[in-house]
């Protein structure tokens, strides 16, 4: 905030308070009660000269031509006329009331007592009302100048600043393509263009770091592939040696050889997959395919014929079989290695969709880990000292997806099952 907005404003308020306060002290020296000392001689003079018929009333109410009000008693204190209501009408309430007490006097005699009201409490009560008035106006004045300079901040200082506030949140939520509206004329105008500038820094950084991630991770997915072939070919040959070898423990070498080879082809595959799934190069092209292709997928990705049965019911899905492959693969081998026991595939239909349930009689998993163990990198308490990477789920749960279905996890009580739901069509 300026400091001179602060000044004018202290001023403006310091001035209206003087001039106020002037203005009622001034009225205060310049008020001066009327005397109407020559009225009441002369209104004195009129009541000796009529007295005999005054003093015939009894408390009459009269008219008056007189600028003040009067009343008029007898020696006996008996009211016998008066101009108005509530006017002292004896010595004593006019002496509290500091009213003005003359003596009738006729032939030398005082016959009564002529009490003119005095307007003192009027004056007052009217002086009340004034600066009651003058008080309102200036709490008038100091709102509407408030109102107005509470409306000047909040449009020179709060909107502005929460639009930087605001602004904030979305740099830091990642959103880095809406510019910040350009304003000089607030407070906070200096500093808009150097906060665009610097979303613009971030955004241009922002790129540079996909980029250099993008590379990076299409390196590994190149070395991976070009590290497939020659490891493929070494297993062909290591498996056609160990065909051809007579020699026993030539044999036992060979297979040692031929069980690292097929480790580092599953890692390097892992590898690969992964890399291809950062690099959002898993395509999924789902169509139309009958349910029955899935008897063929599940007989290709049982080499061991542990599934018992496989109930799959006649209807038209909608799936990528490459990728339907992949999954039903990697559950297949996940109990393989996990359960090592006969495995069990249902199918059934719920609303819209066709469910495909592989169950085995394993252990499980603990529930705790139900909800984390299709996440990346994620494997179960289960999988201490087996090999794999904790990607296999993850991955067929990101087909399932693309193929507007889904991947989830229980335990049976008596295994473990994963139900893949398919669309319908």
């Amino acid at each position: 905030m300026k400091r001179r907005f602060i000044v004018i404003y202290a001023l403006f308020f310091s001035l209206l308070t003087c001039l106020i306060c002037s203005y009622i002290l001034n009225s205060d020296e310049k008020k001066v009660m009327p005397q109407y000392t020559t009225e009441i001689n002369r209104l004195l003079i009129s009541i000796e000269d009529d007295w005999e018929n005054i003093s015939a009333k009894n408390a009459v109410l009269i008219e008056s031509n007189e600028e003040f009000d009067y009343s008029v008693i007898d020696n006996d204190s008996r009211l016998l006329c008066y101009t108005r209501e509530g006017i002292s009408c004896t010595v004593s309430a006019a002496t509290g009331n500091f009213d003005i007490i003359r003596d009738i006097d006729c032939n030398g005699k005082v016959v009564g007592k002529l009490i003119v009201s005095n307007n003192y409490e009027e004056y007052q009560h009217m002086d009340a009302i004034r600066n009651a008035k003058m008080m309102f106006c200036m709490a008038g004045v100091m709102l509407l100048v408030s109102v107005g300079y509470f409306i000047f901040l909040r449009k020179r200082v709060v909107d502005p600043f929460g639009k930087l506030k605001r602004f904030s949140v979305r740099i830091a939520a990642g959103d880095l393509d809406t510019p910040l509206e350009m304003d000089r004329g607030n407070i906070f105008g200096a500093f808009t263009e150097s906060f665009d500038i610097m979303r613009e820094e971030l955004k241009a950084s922002r790129k540079r770091e996909e980029a250099a991630v993008k590379s990076r991770k299409e390196l590994i997915a190149e070395l991976s592939h070009d590290i497939r072939n020659p490891v493929s070919s070494i297993k062909a040959m290591v498996d056609y040696l160990e065909l051809m070898s007579d020699n026993e423990e030539q044999k036992e070498t060979l297979a040692a050889i031929n069980a690292k080879t097929d480790q580092i082809d599953k890692l390097i595959s892992n590898m690969f997959h992964a890399a291809l799934e950062e690099l959002e190069q898993l395509e999924v092209a789902p169509e139309e395919l009958p349910s029955r292709e899935l008897e063929r997928i599940i007989a290709e990705s049982d080499p061991l014929k542990k599934v018992r049965s496989a109930d799959i019911k006649d209807c038209v899905i909608y799936a990528d079989k490459l990728r339907l492959e992949q999954t039903v693969g990697n559950i297949i081998s996940n109990s393989y290695k996990y359960a090592d026991t006969d495995i069990y595939i249902r199918s059934f239909f719920e609303e819209d969709f066709f469910v495909l349930e592989i169950s085995d009689k394993g252990g499980g998993v603990p529930d705790e880990e139900l909800e984390v163990i299709t996440e990346k990198f994620c494997r179960g308490s289960n999988a201490a000292g087996k090999d794999g990477s904790g990607i296999g789920l993850y991955i067929s749960k990101y087909f399932m997806e693309q193929m507007n279905g889904g991947l989830t996890c229980c335990n049976t009580g008596e295994g473990f099952a994963v139900s893949l739901r398919l669309r319908l069509i």
